[in-house]
């Protein structure tokens, strides 16, 4: 009897074990939310006005979607949380940091999107038509 107790103590134990090493490693899922924006120059946008930084937010959000949709793809296969994980995890969280830091940017300089089907303001003054001067010997009489 005493060594079935020790053998169903001990199974007790690595079943204890295993479930904290889950919740130890659930935490670093969540992590990275918050390490995200340590992976992205932070000031990469202070130079950027409302147009460029537009552009930046959508080809970001883009990114993310296409990694995110990469590492759900590499899930479903056999050993995909890994190869998720070492394959994807890194640029998903860089390009992440990247798009806090624009957002952060776009807030700060109180831009606003553009509406779809909007044409761009012209940014300078347009040139007057100029003609041609007249050519000598063929002056107005």
């Amino acid at each position: 009897m005493t060594a079935s107790f020790s053998s169903s103590q001990r199974a007790c134990c690595a079943a204890a074990a295993l479930l904290a090493a889950g919740f130890a490693l659930s935490g670093c899922a969540g992590m990275s939310e918050t390490v995200a924006p340590a992976f992205a120059d932070p000031a990469k946008y202070e130079l950027y006005d409302c147009k460029q930084l537009e552009s930046e937010r959508k080809g970001l959000a883009n990114r993310t979607a296409d990694l995110q949709k990469l590492m759900d793809k590499a899930e479903t296969g056999a050993g995909g949380a890994v190869v998720s994980e070492l394959a994807y995890r890194n640029d998903y969280v860089s390009v992440r940091g990247q798009a806090q830091l624009a957002e952060d940017a776009w807030r700060r300089n109180k831009c606003r999107d553009t509406p779809p089907g909007a044409a761009p303001a012209a940014s300078a003054p347009q040139r007057p038509d100029i003609k041609p001067a007249p050519k000598p010997g063929s002056a107005a009489r």
